[in-house]
């Protein structure tokens, strides 16, 4: 399957290095007739802000920052503790840091700030990154911001990684509260809780979406009602609500502040998801659903620990689980496991997102994509990334054996992804928004500077773990940096080698091509050449057929591709049209039903009828190669892995001719 390069058109599109989409979108002005038709996306519309809309936001979004509690705190005291004995003091200035954390990053960041800024009513980093492309003008300049979303989303793997793992480990490790003697089975149950998880992807998250929600809504009740318990006996705590404490805490402590300021961090873990989720369910249900119901329940929670620690040292082994009675420990542990479920299911299935995103904008090979929701679009399983995740996990689970322990790995991966989504927004909001740089500046700033100093202290934990992420996203930057690379060579190669489509039509007529009856559509990068399965075709079989598509795929830097503007058909001769379809980086595509529009323009297409003939590279070295050969190797070992095209655009095996082609980079 022949790939192209990424570019723009007069419409921000795209085109994916690995699909068949061209690096020169349909000229502006021609002579033969172009039709623009076949939406199959309704526009994105606000959904109501009903119970059924909270109750979904608490099932998949906020699960990851809804089981911090878990382990945030205890390891945020363990930090401190470590180097002399706690103090209520020292408990009120981390509560406050906590506190303030949740305000600031969380509130004030991505509720109020971020999540303004949608693009087409989607988020997340990809999101945010097309949308600073989109208003910046100098190459060089989309080049970075590019780069610094394929680093943010890297980093979102390895988030992705470290989530399902330290979640069930934490939740799992409240067994020893009641029944210390249960030590030994930890590792072995989270390692079957982990592959129980991943070995269900297949069923979608539809399938078991139904009980998400309530299980949170009772777990953020229940985190909420024992914290508040422990408030009303230790009302105290409250005062950490002052950012006086907090600052006192860093004046006096310096060093072992900064370091605590790591573990601090990971109360916000999540935090993304607000962002990346908003196109499921809309601003508003998040944003109400945060700042009336999850935040109050979460400092609650957290309050009421401190406030036990603070009134039994003892507590430290395990606060979150002692703020329960002891008949309710085991009930809790099996909650907390299900809730740690949730919020590792909301983490893969945004990876799953994400990977798809990638796809589509040309930084991977093709995966196979499984829909497991006939209606739901972003509903979507690829298997091969799931086995990627599960086995990371299970890795992860093995080499560090506790929540604690793992906990020096997560803070890397959060706070990289918080500085790449500050840093575009600087862009974004100062070009799309029009904001006055001193309104830009006054506000990121300060933002950029909290999110640097959590990721400087993370720094700290590199040698303990930190280097997991780092080193994950590292490798996949590589990967996807190589794969664009070579993709782009490869187009430009072809570029140099195929005849022009205007040449081809001029001297058809001329032509002593044979034509047989029937329809073939010729899949093709560059929609102003011919592509190389035809000319192969002639070659070798030396007829044409009656009618003739030539399709190219252009994956456009946008969610979804805009209402009326699927499918772009120009007439280049009599029955032989050029065909380009166009999808936005959430889509997946469809060329077989995209092609059945084609009847609404006269274009009489029976998806079982027509064959269709697919460019199969043999990719060599050239004489003088432009990758390092180590660079090659990898390319050419992921093209040989990647998916066939034929299943990735849903091509019928039984209607397929491929054609080898030898391509020399």
């Amino acid at each position: 399957m022949t790939g192209n390069e990424t570019s723009s058109t007069d419409h921000g599109a795209a085109s994916s290095p690995d699909a068949p989409g061209g690096p020169h979108g349909p000229a502006a002005s021609r002579q033969s007739k172009i039709t623009e038709f076949g939406a199959d996306q309704p526009q994105h519309e606000a959904p109501p802000v009903g119970f059924a809309a909270l109750l979904g936001v608490l099932g998949v979004v906020y699960g990851d920052i809804g089981t911090s509690p878990l382990y945030a705190l205890r390891s945020t005291i363990e930090v401190v503790s470590g180097h002399h004995p706690i103090q209520n003091s020292e408990i009120l200035g981390i509560e406050s840091l906590i506190f303030w954390t949740l305000v600031i990053v969380v509130t004030v960041k991505y509720v109020l700030l971020v999540m303004r800024a949608d693009h087409n009513g989607e988020g997340g980093i990809l999101a945010l990154t097309s949308l600073a492309q989109r208003v910046t003008t100098d190459t060089r300049m989309r080049i970075i911001i590019g780069l610094v979303g394929i680093v943010g989303a890297c980093l979102f793997f390895g988030d992705g990684i470290i989530t399902p793992a330290i979640s069930v480990l934490s939740a799992i490790e409240g067994v020893e509260v009641s029944l210390p003697g249960a030590h030994d089975f930890v590792i072995p149950m989270a390692i079957a809780v982990i592959i129980g998880l991943f070995s269900v992807q297949w069923l979608g998250t539809g399938k078991v979406g139904a009980i998400f929600g309530p299980v949170m809504l009772l777990w953020f009740g229940s985190l909420g009602l024992m914290g508040f318990l422990e408030v009303m006996h230790h009302p105290g705590v409250l005062l950490a609500i002052s950012p006086l404490y907090a600052i006192l805490f860093v004046f006096h402590h310096g060093t072992v502040s900064f370091m605590a300021l790591g573990s601090v961090v990971l109360c916000v873990t999540g935090a993304e998801a607000l962002y990346a989720d908003m196109g499921h369910f809309g601003r508003q249900p998040i944003r109400y659903a945060w700042l009336f119901f999850v935040l109050p329940m979460l400092v609650l929670n957290y309050f009421g620990q401190g406030a036990l620690v603070m009134s039994d040292p003892t507590a430290l082994a395990n606060p979150f689980f002692m703020l329960a009675p002891q008949a309710m420990q085991v009930p809790l542990v099996i909650l907390a496991t299900f809730a740690t479920v949730i919020a590792s299911q909301a983490g893969i299935s945004g990876g799953f997102q994400v990977c798809r995103q990638l796809i589509q904008l040309g930084y991977l090979p093709r995966m196979r994509i499984v829909h497991t929701n006939a209606e739901e679009e972003g509903q979507i399983y690829l298997p091969d990334f799931n086995r990627f995740l599960m086995v990371g996990a299970l890795l992860l689970v093995v080499a560090f054996r506790s929540s604690d322990a793992l906990a020096a790995a997560y803070g890397i991966a959060v706070t990289g992804t918080f500085i790449c989504t500050t840093g575009l927004c600087f862009i974004v909001f100062r070009k799309h928004f029009h904001w006055s740089a001193q309104a830009v500046y006054a506000t990121f700033i300060p933002l950029m500077l909290i999110d640097a100093i959590f990721f400087s202290a993370n720094a700290l934990k590199i040698p303990d773990g930190g280097w997991v992420p780092l080193m994950l996203g590292c490798v996949l930057t590589l990967m996807m940096t190589t794969w664009k690379r070579g993709r782009s060579l490869i187009i430009a190669r072809q570029g140099q080698d195929s005849l022009p489509m205007g040449s081809f039509i001029a001297r058809l007529p001329q032509s002593r091509t044979i034509r047989v009856p029937g329809m073939a559509v010729f899949l093709t990068a560059t929609p102003d050449f011919v592509p190389p399965c035809l000319l192969h075709n002639l070659k070798h079989n030396k007829v044409l057929h009656d009618h003739v598509l030539f399709v190219t795929i252009q994956n456009l830097d946008q969610p979804e591709a805009d209402r009326g503007h699927r499918v772009l058909v120009e007439e280049l001769a009599h029955d032989i049209y050029r065909v380009v379809l166009s999808y936005g980086f959430m889509e997946t595509p469809n060329i077989p039903r995209a092609l059945e529009d084609l009847k609404a323009n006269g274009v009489d297409f029976d998806p079982t009828q027509a064959s269709f003939f697919i460019s199969r590279e043999l990719i060599a070295r050239s004489s003088v190669p432009k990758m390092a050969r180590w660079r090659m190797a990898l390319f050419m070992f992921m093209a040989r892995n990647a998916t066939p095209a034929t299943e990735f655009f849903r091509i019928p095996m039984d209607r397929v001719v491929e054609l080898g082609v030898k391509v020399a980079i």
